[in-house]
């Protein structure tokens, strides 16, 4: 289910002081509030959270004309072509629409987080599809992992855990066949490796449940993992019963900001 994608668009545009493209709409009904491959955040004008919402660059030009041109070449509302965001990047980029001319005209400018800018003429759907299938290129914000599929997900409350493994004694390679074998099916979210050393991490994420993770080649290795709270039970379950196929133990969980939950840790390869 889409978060925050639904509501009275009337009143969200008159809120703003203008109409928004039908593309954007389709954008917000279809994916709502959320983020395309772990980058690109999309905001929808509804819900109440401080961090989603369309709004206007606010500001003011204070030093000379030049020197302002140069810092901010576009105007401030309520003068046509003022920026309007719509998204942001994890970088604290901010994607906007060049507001000169019609809804449906309206370019993508990508306004950097160090002030640079970059304008792409099409609409806000284009563009994300663009970019996150890996056809429209930017200079601002890279470009997508060659041959990594896009992805969407939707900013919902997350329970998370990090569960720090034994070894045991198969090589780290099987290790990830059976974690993503248990988990089925699943869905690419990048990797990387160390060019000095046997460190690295795998990010995948559960298709039919939604549960984002990790698996990191750190010593010792472990997983993490972002779920909905509903799924506690089954998560907890079903991690406890992969880590045992892997040939590991569990050796500690913690939660996202470090605190150790001893009543997980309670669960042991006799247990279930």
């Amino acid at each position: 289910m889409p978060i925050d994608a639904c509501g009275d668009w009337t009143a969200a545009e008159s809120a703003i002081g203008t109409r928004l493209p039908s593309d954007y709409k389709w954008l917000v009904s279809t994916y709502g509030w959320g983020e395309f491959c772990d980058f690109l955040h999309l905001r929808t004008p509804f819900g109440a959270s401080e961090y989603n919402g369309v709004e206007w660059q606010r500001g003011q030009l204070t030093g000379s004309p030049e020197r302002d041109r140069e810092r901010y070449p576009y105007p401030l509302r309520p003068e046509p072509g003022a920026l309007l965001i719509w998204g942001t990047t994890i970088d604290a980029d901010r994607l906007c629409w060049l507001t000169d001319g019609t809804p449906g005209e309206w370019p993508v400018v990508v306004w950097s987080s160090e002030g640079r800018y970059e304008t792409h003429r099409m609409g806000a759907a284009e563009f994300v599809e663009g970019w996150s299938g890996g056809r429209v290129s930017s200079g601002l914000l890279g470009d997508m992992e060659p041959d990594l599929g896009p992805w969407f997900s939707a900013f919902r409350p997350r329970i998370h855990r990090c569960l720090r493994l034994s070894e045991g004694s198969l090589p780290h390679s099987e290790r990830l066949r059976l974690l993503r074998a248990a988990l089925a099916p699943t869905a690419d979210r990048g990797s990387w490796r160390s060019e000095h050393n046997e460190m690295g991490q795998d990010h995948f994420a559960t298709v039919d449940t939604d549960w984002l993770l990790t698996y990191d080649a750190s010593r010792p290795h472990q997983i993490r993992i972002g779920f909905p709270p509903e799924d506690t039970e089954q998560v907890r379950r079903s991690l406890f019963a992969t880590v045992r196929l892997m040939g590991c133990r569990v050796l500690e969980v913690t939660t996202g900001a470090g605190v150790s939950l001893p009543v997980w840790d309670a669960v042991t390869d006799e247990g279930e």
